[in-house]
């Protein structure tokens, strides 16, 4: 018989969950808000061609088909509603919680800063300190004011010192109330879904080199923006958020080891080679394992999420391994969850991942903490409202929060693990 893994976290290790402006405030503007009223008649249509056969679209297919699907507008509301969601942290024994500073809200024109959302986010901030929970702020999650969009984004190094400028002034304005920053949110996602694929804005896919400029400078901006906060302050933890997806080969054939070698290279290495000596810790985003063989990834799929995904949350075990093994860095779990609306499997997800950081940690990896995706159902960029990725269910015509049952679980074995640590 298998030995069952004891769980035992450190005292100080961060318990939390993520959400991320766009997705979850209602009410901004920038690229993204521009290009879903551009496309959502267009996504809707698509929807059957692209999604039917997925083992959840009866369940989905109505949302997925219809345009309102995919116009963030009002969204879960967090914005107005954060008190609200701060009390779900509370109720599911969580210290920490990750969220972005929308660029848009802050500087809606060029040069010109709007006090009255500066003033949002600073109360925002202060409240997650009254109520002890850790905040830790995101930077970038792919989200452009439009006049920013309109200069080219980050296709231009020239750009760059707007986003510093930025950053500079949320770190002035936020001042010690933070303490963990991630500057720049899964960069090669970024870069691959809007200059390669074509599924996000600016839909550039005929312009497939600027891929390569955009991650280039994205790195050159969470640089300045670590040296900056450095600068100010060592109290400041810098890191990013990187998409760290765990590639092994499926056989021994020479085909397959090196093409695993350059999938995980291309999708990890790349970027992190260029910013890893300015990062206190790596911030994984961890959601996806992909077995090679030959130059074709063909992975288990014996279990699928919403979005048709791999399900394989233990081998975040080797995912963590190899960071530590190769950067030598602290490494926080920041984003880590599945769309999962009927809650079917996310407490089997929980359970597994748990169990792989907890091996990961015996195997010597300094692990600071976990951050669940999401903390409530939100808007997933392209795809809409339909996949539901929330602890906590929204109910989107009356913005009711209900935690699902596999959040309400979690809850108390953070609780049993952290009264556990105390001792």
């Amino acid at each position: 018989m298998q030995k069952k893994t004891r769980l035992a976290f450190p005292k100080k290790f961060m318990w939390g969950a993520a959400t991320s402006a766009h997705q979850s405030e209602g009410g901004t503007h920038n690229q993204w808000t521009v290009w879903e009223l551009e496309n959502a008649k267009t996504k809707a249509a698509q929807a059957k061609f692209q999604n039917e056969d997925l083992e959840s679209w009866p369940y989905v297919r109505d949302e997925a088909e219809d345009p309102n699907n995919y116009v963030s507008g009002k969204n879960a509301d967090h914005y107005n509603r954060y008190q609200e969601d701060f009390e779900l942290v509370q109720q599911l024994n969580m210290n920490t919680f990750r969220f972005s500073v929308e660029w848009s809200r802050i500087e809606p024109d060029e040069g010109a800063w709007n006090v009255e959302a500066i003033s949002h986010y600073k109360a925002y901030v202060a409240e997650l300190r009254r109520r002890n929970i850790e905040p830790v702020l995101c930077l970038f999650h792919f989200t452009l004011p439009v006049w920013f969009a309109s200069k080219g984004g980050f296709e231009k190094r020239s750009n760059v010192k707007y986003f510093t400028r930025f950053a500079a002034k949320i770190l002035e304005e936020l001042g010690t109330d933070i303490k963990y920053i991630l500057t720049i949110n899964e960069p090669e996602v970024y870069a691959f879904e809007s200059y390669w694929f074509g599924e996000w804005p600016p839909n550039k896919v005929t312009h497939k080199w600027k891929l390569w400029r955009v991650l280039n400078n994205l790195a050159h901006a969470h640089n300045q923006v670590a040296d900056y906060a450095h600068s100010v302050s060592r109290r400041y933890k810098v890191s990013i958020a990187q998409n760290s997806a765990y590639f092994y080969a499926g056989d021994d054939a020479w085909l397959s080891r090196k093409s695993t070698a350059l999938f995980q290279y291309v999708h990890d290495d790349y970027f992190l080679k260029k910013v890893v000596k300015r990062c206190d810790f790596i911030g994984v985003n961890y959601y996806f394992s992909h077995r090679v063989y030959g130059y074709r990834i063909h992975s288990p799929e014996e279990k699928v999420s919403d979005t048709g995904k791999d399900l394989s949350p233990a081998n975040i075990q080797y995912a963590l391994e190899r960071l530590s093994e190769k950067y030598h860095k602290p490494l926080f779990v920041t984003e880590n969850g599945l769309a999962d609306g009927r809650d079917i499997h996310r407490q089997w997800w929980l359970t597994q991942t748990l169990a792989g950081m907890q091996k990961a940690m015996e195997n010597g990896v300094e692990l600071w903490g976990y951050l669940h995706w999401s903390l409530i159902d939100n808007f997933e960029w392209d795809k809409g409202y339909w996949p539901r990725f929330g602890l906590a269910e929204v109910d989107y015509k009356t913005g009711k929060r209900t935690l699902r049952p596999s959040a309400m679980w979690f809850a108390r074995v953070i609780k049993h693990l952290r009264d556990s640590s105390a001792r």
